[in-house]
């Protein structure tokens, strides 16, 4: 990407309904060059504004865009139908480092609509599962209803550890009940030699991560991604301030290392 403000032309090629307020839309918008997971793009509704959104696929025919439901802009996105027109720019930001740590253990922690940014890495892992030592995929959820992407369960159970956790369940659910770090005393690895990386309520990550420096992780190979209200991208704006960082320019995913001390500073 040479300019970060040039605004590529996406059509809308197919709409999911995920839940009742998310949607999962695959965009055709040219070549957008190499992208990695964990990065997003700026999706631009033309007349109304734009919004980050993490890319979540990371398939090469179309780009994959999750969208919840949460503002004017995201209103817009939500209406959009199969043949409409937005604008795109980006890739922006830091991208989660699977392809650096081959022959590891990979714990992926996923809560909620974090899962979109995490889905990548999966897929990563899926097409070069054998450059990987034991995966496991950990989802939470608030209820049933809110799990996305439950098409792609039995696939990737297939080739990786799947296990799913919701705090409120229905009559109908028979899996895992609780928090989605509960399911950590269902891993097997071996801590020197996994890494993690997580997406998902900032206090989620937080938990997590302790509890995995408590079992012998190491802070440089827990990877979180965090989005916190980015604006421009570009590191201008402000929004995205987080001490000495800009989210959108710095991260938006960081090795817990380096920002495990200012998570626990309060209102920051």
């Amino acid at each position: 990407m040479t300019n970060p403000f040039y605004l590529r032309r996406g059509r809308v090629i197919k709409v999911f309904s995920e839940t009742k307020d998310i949607k999962r839309f695959l965009i055709d918008a040219g070549d957008l060059g190499k992208f990695k997971p964990g990065q997003f793009n700026m999706l631009y509704v033309y007349g109304q504004g734009e919004v980050p959104i993490s890319i979540s696929s990371i398939r090469s025919d179309f780009i994959e865009h999750t969208v919840r439901l949460v503002g004017d802009v995201t209103e817009d996105l939500f209406n959009l139908r199969e043949g409409d027109i937005l604008g795109l720019r980006g890739p922006f930001g830091s991208h989660f480092p699977v392809e650096k740590f081959k022959g590891f253990d990979i714990i992926l922690v996923a809560g909620g609509l974090g899962l979109a940014d995490i889905k990548p890495v999966a897929e990563y892992i899926l097409g070069n599962r054998d450059d990987y030592g034991r995966v496991y995929l950990l989802i939470g959820s608030k209820n049933p209803s809110s799990l996305i992407y439950k098409g792609e369960f039995e696939k990737w159970k297939e080739k990786i550890e799947l296990l799913v956790t919701v705090d409120k369940p229905d009559e109908n659910w028979k899996g895992h009940t609780g928090l989605v770090t509960r399911l950590f005393d269902l891993v097997e690895t071996d801590p020197k030699k996994s890494v993690a990386m997580m997406c998902g309520p900032e206090i989620m990550m937080i938990s997590a991560s302790e509890l995995l420096i408590e079992r012998g992780f190491s802070p440089e190979k827990i990877f979180i991604s965090m989005e916190r209200h980015m604006k421009c991208a570009v590191g201008t704006c402000g929004h995205c301030q987080f001490g000495p960082y800009f989210v959108c320019k710095d991260g938006p995913v960081f090795p817990y290392s380096e920002v495990r001390y200012l998570l626990k500073v309060k209102e920051l």
